[in-house]
């Protein structure tokens, strides 16, 4: 699919009668399909006067501060370009109004892609500054993304890789673990447990049937008290069991860091001091805090992350042939930030 040039472009396309699914795919960004419209004006009429080899230095600042992540991605729409781009390396902190990218070309090559990149940086930085703050707050502990069910299935994988680069350890999506070069995150959920019928029943097919490598962390809150469903598992499983997960729904007021303090307890009671407590199910901040002082050893945090707001970029042209410019209301000419790196 060639990239778009002109808006009678624009006109003729049309979506296919067979078309599956809404979301874009890969030849449709960088088709620039998924760009605001008047980027393909703007490009139409430049290219018709003559200003295709205007030479503009365009900068993209944020408007709260954040974790920076999606500059890959946002590379990949650049790089068969005859561009330059610095731009802060993933998974570094910056403040409003930083500059976190700045490209350098004929601006006819590389504006129609300017909605995209934004959409890609607001995103991933929102979901990885919201990852950073749960890091902030497990400290050593690890934490795991499980915010896939909560968002478009065309953009989970970004979320959840966008959260690695925050601070979490791994992620349940597998496309989105395995682009940040890991294998997915989980064991199984309630429905096995609802179909055998048992939670011990179902904790010796999973630990018969799956590989060694694929961790014995079972479900506790699916029929009975959380802490008896553990110690019946610890006696069926015994060192081979490895965690426990409590996932205790709302209507039942949730994991509370009473329910973990009397788990713990009785876990060590029992000589199960080698189970870990795992604990999901709607946590905050807040909640994660009182849980890892209560005794959880690890998080699987869903909504928080996924549910983040977008950190606003804006990018902004700054130099046209070397020549310092800016819209009324900001100031011309290249802004300083020693942090960014040559990328492109």
């Amino acid at each position: 699919m060639k990239r778009l040039h002109t808006i009678q472009e624009v006109t003729r396309y049309r979506v296919g009668e067979d078309r599956r699914l809404y979301s874009a795919n890969h030849d449709e960004i960088l088709a620039g399909l998924t760009t605001d419209v008047y980027f393909v004006k703007t490009k139409q009429i430049l290219d018709s006067e003559g200003y295709q080899q205007t030479d503009v230095t365009a900068e993209v600042f944020p408007r709260r501060d954040g974790i920076i992540a999606g500059v890959d991605e946002a590379l990949s729409l650049l790089k068969d370009l005859d561009v330059q781009v610095e731009a802060l390396p993933e998974g570094k902190a910056f403040r409003a109004k930083d500059v976190v990218m700045r490209i350098r070309g004929h601006y006819t090559d590389f504006g129609i892609y300017e909605t995209a990149i934004l959409g890609i940086l607001a995103h991933s930085s929102g979901w990885a500054t919201a990852a950073r703050e749960v890091k902030q707050v497990t400290g050593d502990k690890p934490f795991f993304c499980f915010g896939a069910r909560h968002v478009h299935p065309a953009v989970a994988p970004v979320m959840e890789r966008a959260a690695i680069v925050g601070g979490a350890s791994g992620a349940s999506c597998i496309l989105g673990a395995k682009l940040a070069g890991l294998e997915p995150s989980g064991t199984v959920p309630h429905a096995l447990f609802l179909i055998i019928g048992d939670t011990v029943a179902a904790a010796k097919m999973y630990d018969q049937i799956m590989p060694p490598e694929s961790p014995r962390t079972i479900l506790v809150d699916t029929f009975k008290d959380e802490v008896e469903e553990s110690l019946r598992l610890g006696k069926a499983l015994g060192t081979r069991l490895e965690a426990i997960r409590l996932d205790t729904p709302g209507e039942r007021g949730g994991v509370t860091a009473a329910l973990v303090r009397e788990m713990r307890a009785k876990l060590d009671l029992a000589g199960y001091q080698h189970v870990k407590i795992f604990a999901s199910g709607g946590l905050d901040l807040e909640k994660i805090k009182l849980l890892s002082q209560a005794g959880v050893d690890a998080f699987g945090v869903g909504s928080y992350i996924s549910s983040a707001t977008p950190i606003d970029m804006t990018m902004d042209i700054k130099e046209v042939n070397g020549k310092p410019v800016a819209k009324r209301g900001r100031l011309p000419g290249v802004t300083l930030n020693e942090a960014l790196k040559p990328v492109l």
